[in-house]
């Protein structure tokens, strides 16, 4: 039986977890809508006579070769989302893995070390707030305690919404056993900025990932009818919310970083209330940690002082924290060097930055780790508006067959 190609798996994936009204995907953790991603996943191992394995994370892993032989090479990415994210973050990397290993079969080429393919669990952290949970419990970023905490917006816990899934909680934690057998991780993903677009280059190699992280900021005031407290009596906190979301505007570009206030809540949320709570959450990146540093506090002094003279009190709490990542530098120059060599290559290929978090930069600490990216021509991501064309989608294949190529075979 044959092996879907890469449109053919693009089409089946693409229904799952897709809301009729935006467009977008709705893929969030442990949901009807991953099962389904995860079964989509476990098919594609299996008509590949692959070796589906779930690990003590709920992380999805498909083998080439001996698991217990040690010096794998894997790759893969994730298949959750953002609320309406668009189909090709995450997606990308493990559709493009899957096919990527049908290349190099195609080619005939022998395998001397185990390969794999990943999907990791909860890497956006839609559901529960929190980032790169399945990769965080692997390389014991994220402590089984801490993770057992873990709530969404509907009061669930992360254990139970495991076990709604199907999957044991008991069982989760570091898994330094696995990290171990693994001598490399590269992550395929299409590129979440315009570089690759505006340098006319379809693929590009990682540098770093910016340092990066999210705080959520507790606006508590007073509730009160909004017919009739005079202004002057009013202890509004969604003002001095606004104020701190205009001044997150301020402090980022001074700083040459990036601030986002893209999620709040307000209690008790009526349209004729004034507010007794309006809680935000920031997400902050730049560069280096002193531009981090310098913009998260100019905002929170900026959010003191207008809650000071409104009489708001205001609780600050960093909900997650990543440093900068860079790329383990040996394994980054095996990949410009493998994709240098290609017949195709016109020229070096780039080698670029990125704000966004990933599973491989969660990684990074515990083992090598690399990454691909393949342009996007608009530059947008998480959004229904995210694209990749068919071309490059393709070019992304075979860099990534030659990367594994070079890193596994004879």
């Amino acid at each position: 039986m044959s092996t879907p190609s890469f449109h053919e798996m693009w089409r089946d994936l693409a229904p799952l977890g897709r809301d009729p009204g935006s467009g977008g995907y709705r893929r969030y953790a442990w949901t009807a809508a991953d099962t389904d991603c995860r079964a989509w996943f476990r098919a594609q191992a299996e008509t590949r006579g692959l070796v589906h394995e779930l690990d003590r994370n709920g992380n999805q892993w498909a083998w080439l070769g001996d698991p217990l032989a040690g010096d794998a090479v894997v790759t893969g990415s994730h298949l959750d989302s953002v609320p309406d994210g668009g189909a090709f973050d995450g997606p990308l990397g493990v559709v493009s893995s899957f096919a990527a290993l049908d290349e190099l079969r195609r080619r005939g080429a022998r395998f001397t070390k185990p390969v794999a393919i990943t999907n990791f669990g909860d890497e956006e952290g839609a559901r529960f707030g929190l980032a790169c949970v399945g990769s965080r419990l692997t390389a014991g970023r994220l402590t089984a305690g801490k993770a057992h905490e873990l709530r969404d917006g509907d009061g669930v816990t992360l254990p139970r919404a495991m076990e709604a899934a199907g999957h044991d909680p008991s069982t989760i934690g570091p898994d330094p056993e696995r990290l171990a057998r693994i001598g490399a991780f590269v992550e395929l993903h299409v590129e979440q900025g315009r570089a690759l677009d505006l340098s006319g280059d379809p693929v590009g190699i990682a540098s770093a990932i910016w340092p990066h992280g999210r705080w959520r900021f507790d606006f508590h005031g007073e509730a009160n009818h909004a017919g009739t407290t005079r202004l002057a009596d009013r202890r509004d906190p969604m003002l001095t919310y606004a104020e701190t979301v205009l001044a997150a505007r301020r402090e980022a570009e001074l700083a040459g970083a990036l601030a986002t206030f893209g999620k709040v809540s307000v209690e008790p949320n009526g349209v004729n209330a004034i507010p007794s709570l309006v809680r935000g959450w920031l997400d902050s990146r730049a560069a280096d940690q002193s531009a981090l540093d310098t913009v998260v506090a100019g905002i929170e002094s900026a959010a003191r002082a207008h809650a000071d003279r409104a009489g708001i009190e205001l609780r600050v709490v960093q909900e997650s924290f990543t440093p900068v990542v860079e790329f383990e530098h040996a394994l980054r120059d095996e990949l410009a060097k493998i994709l240098g060599q290609r017949p195709a290559a016109r020229s070096a290929v780039p080698v670029l930055g990125t704000g966004a978090g990933h599973d491989a930069g969660i990684l990074s600490g515990s083992i090598p780790t690399a990454m691909l990216f393949v342009r996007n021509p608009t530059g947008v991501s998480h959004s229904p508006a995210e694209y990749a064309a068919d071309d490059d989608c393709v070019a992304g294949v075979l860099a990534l067959a030659d990367v594994l190529e070079g890193l596994a075979c004879t």
